[in-house]
């Protein structure tokens, strides 16, 4: 069987326009495939050059194949059918390693036609290293890279106003646009670079905040089946779902060069970014929050599982619907659709998500997912939510890690396992009432913000949930909220 090659699957060939820091699933599955679509059907002629910003023993590289590869995306379209579909991905032209190849890494910054900057280097990718050095070859941290690129694209330039760049981070972290231009004027100042580039840096380069989500799954386990169908071997074949979203905050420039407006409703620019990160964190991550618990004690073991039974289902549903929409600020159209959407996420039947996957660290995750929804919705109606408060009772039963049974691991820091342990054995022993276990972990300031035991009537509510789920199970438990 034939692997991928430009001399054996010929096709259309772009100028290189982008640089990409990484070259993993979740870029070549976002980004990179959107940017080829946008390439065959809007004529933007955007090639890619990828960075491999971290310095690994490789034997391969994307090179290898000519910088082509495929995309499998498979899921639930917006009419509930099951779909899967193959793209070569031709947008990618080359990878370079800095580390290896340093000087074609420092001669994209002067390539006059390169245009464009994405990245995701993890969330701990964009940092200051004070031990980095201009003069490195090259620097250790991604921001430091990027700085070493800009300077000298300031210099052959010589400070042109057309030549400055648009920076796209893709990093999972809040503000990701103005924390790496921070970065990359840190860098300058701690290279002792002179001012004007600086002034080059705020006036004629752009830095965006974003907001990224697709599940990307990788490397397809039926691989060896999906290539007989295609013809051809694709060592960086990737697998990824079929809702993707891209919210970008900054300045219009990025839009028109790309026209990403051809993606709308999927792409959006917006001028605040941050109630679509409320939106993503309340209602898909808070949906999984709330859910991983409750189906897990009611006996499943999986999202897709939990989402084929009516009453978990049912209680997702109403959770968001009813207690979490109503809480947020933007269109209440967008955000059923929104709601939809997460839900026919994990109804995708070609995604198995373990339920005690998503657990760990189910403290801060309902800290930062479900809290501020929780808070928002009681000081609007004046009631607790009954199933944000549920979703509380039914993690704190979680925590005892055991039934009568089985019993299952838990993931979290260290005082929440030790509190937790304590706890339950107390409980267990009649040495402490369930109200004194929820008084426990509600009274946390330094985990919460504040001392939750002094919400009116809180802990009753919490109280009542967690004695229904431990008399009656999780099942009559679950069937007993109105």
């Amino acid at each position: 069987m034939k692997r991928l090659n430009r001399h054996d699957f010929p096709g259309a060939v772009y100028r290189d326009r982008v640089i990409q820091f990484g070259e993993g699933n979740f870029l070549r599955a976002f980004i990179d495939w959107q940017i080829d679509w946008l390439n065959q059907h809007q004529g933007t002629d955007a090639g890619i050059v990828v960075v491999r910003p971290r310095n690994r023993e490789v034997s391969d590289s994307l090179n290898q194949q000519d910088g082509l590869y495929t995309t499998l995306i498979r899921g639930l379209n917006d009419q509930g059918e099951s779909v899967s579909e193959t793209r070569l991905i031709r947008s990618l032209n080359r990878e370079i390693q800095p580390y290896q190849q340093f000087g074609d890494f420092m001669a994209l910054a002067h390539n006059p036609d390169l245009r464009m900057v994405f990245s995701n280097t993890t969330e701990a990718g964009i940092v200051f290293d004070s031990s980095d050095r201009l003069t490195d070859q090259p620097a250790n941290s991604f921001p430091g890279k990027l700085t070493q690129l800009l300077w000298a694209r300031y210099c052959h330039f010589e400070g042109a106003s057309d030549k400055g760049w648009l920076v796209v981070p893709c990093e999972l972290i809040d503000h990701n646009g103005d924390t790496l231009r921070d970065r990359v004027l840190r860098y300058a100042e701690h290279w002792q670079l002179p001012a004007e580039f600086n002034r080059w840096i705020n006036q004629h380069c752009a830095f965006y905040n974003t907001l990224v989500d697709r599940i990307v799954t990788g490397f397809p386990a039926e691989s060896a089946q999906v290539e007989a169908a295609l013809g051809y071997q694709d060592r960086y074949l990737v697998a990824g779902e079929v809702y993707y979203q891209f919210v970008i905050q900054g300045p219009s420039a990025l839009f028109s060069e790309l026209k990403l407006d051809a993606l709308a409703p999927q792409v959006r620019h917006v001028d605040d970014i941050a109630p679509y990160k409320a939106q993503k964190v309340a209602i898909l991550n808070g949906a999984h929050t709330a859910m991983v618990p409750v189906a897990f004690l009611a006996g499943l073991e999986s999202v897709g599982e939990a989402m084929d039974d009516p009453a978990i289902a049912g209680f997702v549903d109403a959770l968001l619907r009813d207690e979490v929409i109503p809480t947020l600020d933007l269109p209440a159209n967008e955000l059923h659709a929104f709601a939809d959407a997460v839900q026919r996420r994990f109804r995708n039947p070609f995604i198995r998500h373990a339920l005690l996957s998503i657990a760990l660290n189910g403290m801060t995750k309902f800290r930062t997912r479900l809290l501020t929804p929780m808070l928002a919705a009681q000081q609007q109606s004046g009631e607790w939510p009954t199933r944000i408060t549920f979703a509380l009772a039914a993690l704190i039963a979680f925590y005892r890690g055991e039934s009568a049974d089985k019993s299952w691991p838990l993931q979290d820091d260290a005082h929440w396992l030790q509190r937790y342990a304590e706890g339950w054995t107390a409980l267990q022993a009649d040495q402490i009432s369930p109200e004194q276990l929820v008084r426990s972990i509600l009274s946390d300031a330094q985990h919460w913000g504040e001392d939750l035991t002094q919400r009116p009537d809180l802990v009753a509510v919490v109280t009542r949930h967690l004695q229904n789920i431990i008399a009656h199970g999780m099942r009559e438990a679950l069937s007993q909220l109105r």
